[in-house]
Parts: structure tokens; C-alpha cells; sequence
């Protein structure tokens, strides 16, 4: 036996040494490089592909089957001038025995030089699609299409799916690869270049170290990344499990858009993908983007569907405005210090056409909200929120009034006070003053009439305070839709200064000329606050309740003046005319008829009132009151008269009823007696609306023919003292007409 034993050793060890020497005899004796014409005769012939070898082959036989490539290149049979792919080097070996096995055991893989030029010509077709296929001039007539015969050896393979192949690789290297993508379609090109790829021992069920970096760009919008990626990759392929565990990503992105700044960048997590159940997920996420810095987890379902993604997301408290600039982005002008303490939490839900922000508590500088923001459909921008605040100051935000509206505030202001100042100073002794000519509105344009027109929202706003052109508005709310151009303002409500105000309309942009339909309604709001808020010296004070329907055209503040239509009603109650003492207005016409001289020229002072109240029609851009009437302790006056908007100017004739308060007046020279009780007293009131009762002057006109009728009177009473019961009362009366002619 031991014998036997030493021979059986004896005879494999020859089989053995026959075995390396014909491996080594094969290797050294035979050159592949001789056969290239036959090899790619056989790349045309079974993978349909034009293979060119530049470069020489080396290879190995056992117990590694071994093969280096150098300058090669790829090309489709049907375009073989104009290779898709090209490398330096590839070089990879693989255990030779393993394979019997089904199993691919390779050492370390290299491949240096990949260029990779992917094209998508003007008809819309990619070089990609045609590898592997036959020109159809090389397919021998009368013989089957490549194609076919796959779809006939299609049912066989279906019954017997072959095993997946192990894979087992001690390290996969890419240096300097470069891919590349052309669409003449579109014009649109983007590139991956400079691409390092290293990794750790390949094996399947355990992680795989993973390093990459590369430069990415593209020409529409023109960008540069430079990216670098690390991590630990485990390939479950038995149960299409794949995990990227310690992710992070890093880079830098610079550009057009950026105008020559750079946005530094990172990311990291846990990736997660279960082909089986069609989830993804990636946990623990940590972003980061010049200041911007956020937290979160996403998930994403049905992804052999239509994927749904559900998580949550938190971004820590950062300066926007200063994140903006910092990108070459610029916002809106606005308040020094707007947008910056900007945070938010929320939960995320989105689908490849929507996305929704839930469950949102989102700080804002000095505000909090809390609610729902979702875009519903990406292409139709279907815009959906439902926000509650506790205070938010608009007027931060928006934009200061251009140069021109400036300029055409200070002008009509320095005409205001011009004006104002003479009719101060004369007590209202001075001529009327001019009626104002300058418009008084902005022709900038004031709506984005295209984006409008495009935006379809539903909008549910609720605010403990909200501050709106300066004014302090208690437990705002808004509700408003749009859609096809067509916006409806169905709620705009709140209380102001301890009364209330409410608003609803539309505004349809969808003719050339915007067309604005407004309803609104204040109750006991204060107007001198309402006036002050904007700037303006309040001419009267009081509680004011109105009711209001216009309509209007256009896209300007001129615009919408010069068509304004429509009624409105007003009553201000318990106020003061400032500055306006219609007294001594009275006091003057009296005088004037009592032929006395008052004994001096007091300065304006209030006038109180009662009531105030009117209706207004509005016929483009004028306001007929045809109905004004005050009522003052003591008298009462009515007017009648136009305010025209479009200037802020008014035109008013005004008279003032004594109605039998014979109390002492400012001055002995108008003491009212009982002769002028029930007289009609002529004012007449123009200039700036601004101006208020500071505008009215005595009407002499009007005044001279009070006289008359007071005259005719006082002969009447003298007739009636003469004749006594003398005469027949026909014959009197006849007199009494005489002279009141």
C-alpha cells in the first residue's frame, strides 16, 4: 500500500508538472496579439459590437485567468467610425477553477483612462440604443433578426432562470474616467470628468469601503461640481437588498447662477433599498449648505409605481437673506434685518408632481406659524395653505415706494401744506383755493399679471396680528382662491382700532386691462388713525362705518382710479372737523350782512359734531355726494358737491342751518338773534381733499341772495305792521310779492 501510495503521489505530481508546463508553454508560445483580426471578428459576430485594439494584450492562463487591455476602443456596428467608448487600460484576472463553480473570484480590477460619450441626436435618438444591434444591409437575406432569435430562446431560458454567479473581486479601481452626455436636440450637454473610483474587497452580504470623487458640469445653466463621495456599500443580491451605510457626500458648486460666488455643501445618512418591497429609505440625514443646516429621515414607497415619499424635515435657525447673497441670488428690497432668523419643522409627503409640507411650525424673524403648505401639481402650480400666525408685519417685506411715487408724494404734499398754511393763516379769509391738477397716483405696473395668471392657490390665513400699511389689524384672516386667471377674495377680515372692517371680491386678469370687483365694510373704525397710518394730517376725526361696491380696470394705481365705479355710504359719528371752525364762518357771513366789521381775525379752531354721513357715486374716478349733511349742536349742514379721486381734490357747495341756538357768538358783530334762526348760511368748499372743512370759504354770491330773501322778508313784516286788518289778506300778499322780486 504505501507503495501504491508513492506512485499515485508520484503520478499526479507528473500530471501536475505537465499541467504548469503546458500552461506555461501556452502562455509563452502563444501571443493573442497575433489574433486580434479573429478576435474582433468575434465581438462583430457575438456581442455585435466594432472592437478596436490599439494597444497590445497581455494575458495569463492559470491559475488566473488573466487579461490586460490597453488602448481600446468601442464602437455599435451600425455608426463603427465613431466609437461610444474607449479606455487606456482594463486589467482583471480571474481564479480559473472557481468558475467551474459559477463563481467569479477576480483580484484587483483596474481600469484607467474610461471615456464614455453618450449622444442623443437631433431626431431624438441615443448612440446607446443601437449596441448590440445588426445593420440591417449586413443581415443575410431571407435569414431571422438577432432579435428574433432571442424572443425564440426566450421560453427556454424562462424555464430554467440560470443562478446568480457569485462575486467575489479584491478591489475594483477607476483613475481619470470621463463621461459624457450631448442632446443636439436640445442643446443641452452634461459631463462627469476627472471620475476616481476605489473600493475595498468586493463580496456579496458584507460592506464594501467605497471612495469616489469627480468633477460635474453642465452648459444650460453653465455649473461646476466638484463632488466626493465615501461610504460603506453591502449588496444583499439574494434578497435585492442594497445599503449604503455612513454616507457622505461633499463638494462644491459654482456657476452662472451663483454670479461668481460658490455654495459649499455636504451630505450624510443611511441609504436603504429593498427592491423586493419597493422601499427606500434614507435615516439619520445631515445637510448642510453654506449657513443652511438641517436634519431629517425620508422614506419612499410603491416605487415600482408611482413613488410616495413621506419623512420629516428640520432646518435649524439661520440668516435667509444672508444665505440668498451668499448663493448670487438677490431678494426683494425690504426692512433692514427681514428673513434673518429663519426655522422650520415639518413633515414632508411628495410625489414626483406634488409635494406637501405638514404639521409646519415655522419661525420667521418675529413671527410664528403653524399649518399646512403643499403644491399640489408642480405643472399647473397648485398652490394650497392653511397658515395660522400669532403676528406678522407685512409691510416689513414689501418693497419702499419707487422714486416716482416719491416724488409725487412730496410734490402733493409740499401743495397740501402751501395750501394749508394760507388757509390758516387768513382764518378763512383768503380766496378758495385751487382745485389740485397733478395726478396723485403711481402709473408703475402693480401686478405680475402672467404669473397670475398661471397660478392656481387656495389660501386660508388666520393671524393674532397683522400689520398691513402701517396699520395694526387684531385677528386678521384671509381667504382667497385663484384659478385660470380668475381670483376670488372671499374673506378679508379683522378689527382695527377696536372696530372692525370686512372685504370680498375678485380679480379677473385674464383681459388686457385686470378688472378688479371690491366689496367692503368698515364699522366704527376711527379715520383720523386710518389717515395717520399713512402719512397723511387727518382732516376729521370720528368713528366711521361704510359700505362700499366698486369696480375698477387696469394695471396701475391710476389705472384703477381713472375707471373706479360703482356707490359707496358712509356716517362718522361723534367727530371733530380740525382744525375748521364753521362757527366762525357763520360768524363772517353774518357779520357781512349786518353790515359790521368783526373785531378781529381768531385762528382756526375744532368743530365738533354729531354726525357726518353721505352717499357717494362713483362715475370714472368721481365721487358725486349730492347729499352731505353734519350735524352740529345747534345748526345743521348740508352739502352737495364732487370729490375728485383722481387728484384727491373736492368741490363742495355747503350750507349751514341755525336751528335755534341764539347762544353768544365768537363775535358782537354776528350775534345770531332770532331774524337769522332757519337761514341757510352758503359755504363753498374746494381744494385738496387734505383740507377738509379748512377749504370752505363764505359764498358771497349765494350769500347776496340770502340777503335778498332776508330783506324781502323784514319789508313783508313792515307791510303787515302797516296795513294791519285794513286790507283784504289777497291784497297784502300781493304786496309782500311785489317786493320779493
Amino acid at each position: 500500500m504505501k507503495a501504491f501510495g508513492k506512485i499515485l503521489g508520484l503520478v499526479l505530481l507528473g500530471l501536475l508538472l505537465i499541467i504548469v508546463a503546458a500552461g506555461f508553454a501556452l502562455t509563452h508560445l502563444f501571443d493573442p496579439n497575433d489574433y486580434k483580426d479573429e478576435i474582433r471578428q468575434i465581438a462583430r459576430d457575438k456581442a455585435h459590437i466594432e472592437l478596436t485594439l490599439n494597444g497590445d494584450i497581455g494575458w495569463s492562463l492559470f491559475p488566473w485567468l488573466g487579461l490586460e487591455l490597453h488602448e481600446a476602443s468601442v464602437a455599435t456596428l451600425i455608426n463603427p467610425t465613431e466609437p461610444y467608448a474607449d479606455l487606456q487600460m482594463l486589467g482583471l484576472s480571474v481564479r480559473v477553477l472557481p468558475l467551474l463553480r459559477r463563481e467569479v473570484q477576480m483580484s484587483d480590477v483596474r481600469v484607467e483612462g474610461l471615456n464614455l460619450r453618450l449622444k442623443r441626436d437631433k431626431n431624438g435618438h441615443g448612440n446607446w440604443e443601437d449596441i448590440g444591434k445588426v445593420p440591417a444591409a449586413a443581415a443575410p437575406a431571407g435569414s431571422p433578426a438577432p432579435a428574433s432569435a432571442a424572443t425564440a430562446e426566450a421560453p427556454a431560458q424562462a424555464e430554467k432562470p440560470p443562478q446568480p454567479i457569485r462575486l467575489d473581486i479584491d478591489s475594483l479601481t477607476v483613475n481619470n474616467a470621463r463621461v459624457e452626455y450631448n442632446d443636439e436636440l436640445t442643446g443641452k450637454q452634461f459631463s462627469a470628468e476627472s471620475i476616481q473610483l476605489s473600493t475595498g474587497p468586493v463580496h456579496d452580504s458584507t460592506n464594501i469601503p467605497v471612495k469616489a470623487t469627480a468633477f460635474l458640469g453642465t452648459n444650460q445653466p453653465v455649473l461646476r461640481v466638484r463632488t466626493e463621495l465615501t461610504g460603506e456599500l453591502r449588496i444583499e443580491r439574494a434578497l435585492q437588498r442594497y445599503r449604503f451605510e455612513d454616507m457622505k457626500l461633499s463638494g462644491e458648486l459654482a456657476g452662472d447662477p451663483l454670479q461668481g460666488k460658490t455654495m459649499t455643501f455636504a451630505a450624510q445618512g443611511q441609504l436603504a433599498l429593498d427592491k423586493a418591497a419597493n422601499v427606500a429609505e434614507w435615516t439619520g440625514i445631515k445637510i448642510s449648505a453654506n449657513q443652511l443646516r438641517a436634519l431629517g429621515e425620508l422614506k419612499a414607497n410603491d416605487l415600482d409605481k408611482t413613488p410616495q415619499i413621506t419623512g420629516g424635515l428640520s432646518i435649524a435657525q439661520f440668516d435667509l437673506a444672508k444665505f440668498v447673497d451668499s448663493i448670487g441670488q438677490k431678494l426683494p428690497a425690504m426692512a433692514e434685518g427681514s428673513l434673518s432668523k429663519v426655522e422650520l419643522v415639518s413633515r414632508v409627503a411628495a410625489t414626483p408632481s406634488s409635494l406637501a409640507l405638514d404639521n409646519i411650525n415655522l419661525k420667521l424673524d418675529d413671527s410664528s406659524f403653524s399649518g399646512r403648505i403643499a403644491v399640489e401639481d408642480f405643472a399647473k402650480q397648485s398652490l394650497r395653505a392653511i397658515l395660522k400666525a400669532d403676528t406678522f408685519n407685512v409691510d416689513r417685506y414689501l418693497p419702499p415706494k419707487s422714486a416716482q411715487a416719491n416724488s409725487a408724494t412730496q410734490v402733493r404734499q409740499a401743495e397740501v401744506a402751501s395750501t394749508e398754511a394760507d388757509a390758516m393763516a387768513g382764518a378763512g379769509s383768503t380766496p378758495l383755493p385751487d382745485k389740485p391738477s397733478k395726478t396723485a397716483w403711481s402709473t408703475e405696473r402693480l401686478l405680475p399679471v402672467e404669473r397670475l395668471a398661471k397660478l392656481d392657490v387656495d389660501a386660508d390665513l388666520t393671524f393674532g396680528q397683522l400689520t398691513l400699511d402701517k396699520l395694526p389689524i387684531q385677528n386678521a384672516a384671509l381667504k382667497a382662491t385663484g384659478q385660470g386667471g380668475l381670483l376670488t377674495l372671499s374673506n378679508l377680515s379683522g378689527e382695527l382700532y377696536n372696530g372692525g372692517f370686512a372685504a370680498n371680491g375678485t380679480l379677473d386678469v385674464r383681459p388686457s386691462a385686470p378688472v378688479l370687483n371690491l366689496q367692503t365694510k368698515l364699522n366704527r373704525v376711527p379715520v383720523e388713525k386710518i389717515l395717520e397710518s399713512q402719512g397723511k394730517n387727518p382732516p376729521v376725526k370720528g368713528l366711521v362705518t361704510l359700505t362700499s361696491n366698486v369696480t375698477g380696470s387696469g394695471n396701475s394705481q391710476q389705472a384703477l382710479i381713472d375707471t373706479l365705479n360703482g356707490n359707496a355710504s358712509f356716517v362718522i359719528n361723534n367727530g371733530v372737523l380740525l382744525n375748521a371752525n364753521l362757527e366762525q364762518q357763520l360768524c363772517k357771513g353774518i357779520a357781512t350782512l349786518n353790515r359790521k366789521t368783526l373785531s378781529g381775525e381768531p385762528r382756526g379752531k375744532d368743530t365738533p359734531f354729531q354726525e357726518l354721513k353721505g352717499n357717494l357715486t362713483f362715475r370714472n374716478g368721481i365721487a358725486s355726494n349730492p347729499d352731505l349733511k353734519v350735524r352740529i349742536p345747534g345748526m345743521t349742514v348740508n352739502g352737495d358737491g364732487d370729490i375728485d379721486l383722481r387728484v384727491l381734490g373736492m368741490d363742495y357747495r355747503v350750507g349751514i342751518i341755525v336751528e335755534g341756538d341764539t347762544s353768544a357768538m365768537p363775535d358782537p358783530a354776528c350775534q345770531v338773534g332770532e331774524k337769522f334762526v332757519g337761514v341757510e348760511w352758503p359755504l363753498r368748499c374746494r381744494g385738496p381733499l387734505e383740507l377738509g372743512a379748512k377749504a370752505c370759504r363764505v359764498d358771497n354770491e349765494r350769500l347776496g341772495q340770502v340777503a335778498s330773501k332776508m330783506a324781502g322778508d323784514k319789508l313783508s313784516e313792515k307791510i303787515d305792521e302797516k296795513l294791519g286788518d285794513k286790507v283784504s289778506p289777497e291784497l297784502k300778499n300781493a304786496l309782500k310779492g311785489l317786493f320779493k322780486r
